[in-house]
């Protein structure tokens, strides 16, 4: 029992003291001031710029920010919580930098950069390991486990400079990706901006066509509208009792309609007839003669034929 004891208490003294070679307090705290002082600088640096140039300038100062803050993490205080947390930050404000490149952009381009900021992000937390110590084991490791109970290493002091390279690749990786996806963000961008110009191009075409067609069917219902003013201003105007008199005379002089007892009346220019006949043929007739007479818009027939 005393040996079950004494071996516990050592596995706990060996960890206790792995955790604590871990810890530079006064060697992080420089550190982390050191980033933000370079944030704020950065930060205000961009308040010379305009719109989303602004917005992306101070985006990569956070992306800056966090990247110093991760590697002082983990080459301070390399536990498995702070370096998961670090690695998050870092994923985030890239992520945030991703989008805001985004901003200019619309349509189809704008949806397929952000679904890259969000697959860049996945990519990165997945790279980084996030949620475990960036490091090998060298013997003096002591096991632990995170606040979620997932088991993570501790990694001494002399295995610092395997965490630093660790952290260097994931940066180099970082770079990549973030580079991969400002090209293809890049393209979106000249591909939006080639079909946009050809839309336009396409629309200011069409725009003078139309003001052409427009422009020529002005034209020439003006000059109708000249040829019906002339027309009307060269003919002297026809009244309804001209037109009664007309019908009548025409009436009396055709041979078919002289025997015809037919009444006639005008108003505005509409002749209506009536009476009696002596056949079809010859109501026909005075139909005929009406509709033949200037200014006769219409002709309404109620004669009938004797029986």
């Amino acid at each position: 029992m005393k040996k079950i004891v004494l071996l516990t208490l050592a596995t706990a003294a060996s960890a206790s003291f792995a955790f604590a070679q871990n810890m530079d307090t006064a060697g992080y705290k420089n550190a982390h001031n050191k980033a933000e002082s370079d944030y704020k600088a950065a930060k205000k640096q961009c308040n010379a710029l305009k719109d989303n140039a602004q917005d992306i300038c101070e985006e990569e100062a956070k992306v800056a920010r966090a990247k110093a803050e991760r590697d002082a993490v983990a080459q301070y205080r390399n536990t498995p919580k702070d370096l998961d947390k670090a690695n998050r930050k870092l994923a985030d404000a890239q992520y945030e930098l991703a989008k805001e490149r985004c901003d200019d952009m619309s349509g189809d381009a704008k949806d397929s950069c952000q679904n890259q900021a969000r697959t860049s992000k996945a990519n990165a937390l997945a790279s980084t390991g996030a949620g475990t110590t960036m490091g090998t084991t060298a013997g003096t490791n002591a096991a632990g486990t995170t606040g979620d109970g997932r088991t993570a290493v501790l990694v001494p002091n002399a295995d610092r400079g395997t965490v630093a390279n660790n952290a260097a690749d994931v940066r180099d990786r970082t770079a990549a990706g973030a580079e991969r996806l400002g090209d293809k963000t890049a393209a979106g961008a000249e591909r939006l901006g080639e079909k946009t110009a050809a839309v336009a191009a396409t629309a200011k075409d069409k725009t003078v066509e139309m003001a052409q067609a427009a422009k020529e069917k002005t034209s020439e219902l003006a000059q109708t509208t000249r040829d019906k003013t002339a027309d009307v201003a060269a003919s002297p105007a026809v009244t309804d009792t001209m037109i009664t008199a007309k019908v009548k005379a025409d009436m009396a002089a055709d041979k078919t309609a002289k025997a015809m007892d037919v009444h006639v009346e005008t108003q505005k220019g509409v002749v209506m007839l009536s009476g009696f006949v002596a056949s079809k043929a010859e109501a026909d007739r005075a139909v005929e003669l009406a509709r033949g007479v200037k200014g006769v818009s219409d002709v309404k027939s109620s004669i009938q034929v004797k029986k």
